[in-house]
């Protein structure tokens, strides 16, 4: 995907994050790939560097980038995410500005043995501290899981092989009503979601965040635990230092687990071409956590 630039951004809404910003921009870099449309950079002032996003406000990325920025302006100023410090909508883009975290930062590693693991463990413990009660105005998150139990019937119904025997009795499991809680999710945690910096880890791009139970953040952090090479056996026991993952149902574990890997299967078989390879590893490491939690 061709990633759209600063510079590709109405003068007039360059000049106000300018003014936001404090001076005017004398750089901007592009930040990595990404499979969402719109613009991602860092913008270097003389004083400072902020962190930018901007989409059409009309475009398929709009009801992602609303998210996102609202629940930056609502998160507690304690919470290990980059603050927010401006949001608009201007001549037809909708932007918002972060703190950029630092030059030093980098994704956190995951493998087996990394010094990074304690220190993403207890910010997903206490994301779901801080961010208990969720804030007012959150959406529910069965927003999030209609769409993927639409794409599984959808693929049942055309006969799509996909492993169905692996999918069908995990999902007829499922209710939807385990999914309940007061806390607000990132829903979306993994290493291209979290930075670390001098042992602190941010979570970043908060695009699906929703209210629900809050061991829901642990289950979808687990799949991407499996790719990064843990054994199943070794997420459960990681995921044990979360104190909600003991609250977490096990037909409901299983059900998301099922979901979120099918929607990862049909993407790496009918995605576009070039995050292919990536669904189908991030696919293959959900089948081995499903299977896994279908034996206990």
């Amino acid at each position: 995907m061709t990633r759209q630039q600063w510079e590709d951004l109405p003068a007039s809404v360059r000049e106000t994050v300018e003014l936001e910003c404090g001076g005017p921009v004398i750089k901007a870099e592009p930040a990595g790939e990404s499979t969402m449309p719109g613009i991602s950079a860092r913008l270097q002032t003389e004083n400072h560097s902020v962190f930018i996003k901007a989409v059409e406000a009309s475009g398929p990325a709009a009801k992602a980038h609303r998210t996102e920025s609202w629940t930056a302006n609502v998160l507690p100023d304690e919470t290990p995410a980059p603050h927010l410090l401006w949001r608009g909508q201007q001549d037809g883009w909708l932007v918002a500005v972060f703190e950029y975290i630092n030059d030093n930062s980098r994704h956190v590693d995951l493998t087996p043995g990394s010094p990074d693991l304690p220190a993403v463990l207890d910010t997903v413990s206490l994301l779901g501290a801080l961010l208990t009660p969720c804030p007012r105005g959150a959406a529910p998150v069965i927003d999030n899981i209609l769409p993927l139990l639409a794409k599984h019937s959808h693929l049942r119904d055309k006969g799509v092989p996909a492993d169905r025997d692996l999918y069908d009795t995990a999902i007829e499991r499922f209710e939807p009503r385990d999914l309940r809680g007061n806390t607000l999710l990132h829903y979306d945690l993994g290493s291209n979601n979290m930075l670390i910096s001098q042992g602190r880890v941010y979570a970043i791009d908060w695009s699906f965040s929703a209210r629900g139970a809050a061991w829901i953040d642990a289950a979808m952090l687990a799949p991407h635990l499996v790719e990064a090479g843990h054994t199943p056996a070794e997420v459960d026991e990681l995921l044990s230092h979360i104190p909600s993952w003991s609250s977490a149902p096990p037909d409901a574990v299983i059900g998301l687990a099922a979901l979120w890997t099918r929607f990862r299967t049909y993407k790496a078989r009918y995605g576009p071409e070039e995050r292919r390879e990536f669904r189908a590893r991030t696919a293959g490491a959900g089948r081995t956590w499903l299977a896994y939690r279908q034996s206990l």
